[in-house]
């Protein structure tokens, strides 16, 4: 069976030179930041400043979340085992997916999806069938509420800085309008949490939503980096194996 080549416009490599999306990385080094360097990679041009900053913005807004994050705590449980960096940073970032790190990405769907099939439409008719069709499917619609903030702070920043910058368009004006619309047919209000923000924001930028747990991981590893360090410095072995009740299968429910 013939051998068949992976055609790739990322990187290009041969002796004494390395391009990214056709820069050569000593040109990049040292001028252009991470950030930037994270755009060029999944866009395929370097951003001008206004989305270098926005980029960075959400990048720094998903950092950490607390030892209580499952990403965090199962990167630190590892490395409670004595495992090694590697494995633990695999097996926190494991712990993403749909309920943890995952809800920006299906916010960013929906909300590109919907533009999509209705680019000339208005947005409170959009925002009126997005919340109306999980409404009646009972879904938990995704980037509103959170078990601990409300206001998300995160997302206000989030809010000002798309101001700030010009991105403040008509995916973010959506979720405002989905907002109001789940408290119109619901009677509950739910904030906009920072998966929600995240979404609109890499929408405005252009980035495809499938990108949205990439984008995640990106920023997160840098938190799981931390925790899986300190726990491997000042930890102690098997710190996260919690007391576990015993259920009698034998016992039957009168």
């Amino acid at each position: 069976m013939k051998n068949v080549p992976i055609k790739s416009s990322i990187t290009h490599i041969k002796p004494g030179e390395i391009k990214v999306r056709g820069a050569l990385i000593q040109d990049l080094m040292g001028i252009h930041t991470f950030s930037e360097v994270i755009f060029l990679l999944l866009v395929g041009k370097l951003p001008n400043v206004h989305q270098a900053r926005m980029l960075d913005a959400v990048l720094v807004s998903s950092v950490d979340h607390g030892v209580n994050a499952p990403s965090a705590f199962v990167a630190r449980t590892v490395a409670s085992c004595g495992s090694p960096v590697q494995t633990c940073m695999a097996a926190g970032l494991s712990a993403v997916g749909e309920h943890h790190g995952g809800a920006g990405e299906a916010c960013a769907q929906m909300l590109q999806e919907a533009t999509q099939q209705n680019p000339d439409g208005n947005i409170e008719m959009i925002a009126e069938n997005i919340v109306q069709e999980f409404v009646v499917n009972k879904k938990r619609l995704p980037g509103f509420g959170h078990r601990v903030h409300d206001p998300d702070p995160r997302t206000v920043r989030l809010f000002e800085l798309a101001e700030q910058e010009g991105f403040y368009g008509r995916y973010l004006n959506l979720m405002i309008a989905i907002q109001s619309q789940w408290v119109q047919q619901t009677g509950k209000t739910l904030p906009i949490n920072v998966d929600g923000a995240i979404a609109a924001i890499i929408s405005e930028l252009g980035l495809d939503w499938q990108l949205g747990k990439s984008i995640f991981i990106i920023a997160r590893s840098a938190g799981l980096a931390a925790h899986v360090h300190e726990q491997m410095s000042d930890g102690k072995p098997m710190q996260f194996a919690p007391p576990v009740e015993i259920l009698d299968e034998n016992l039957k429910a009168e």
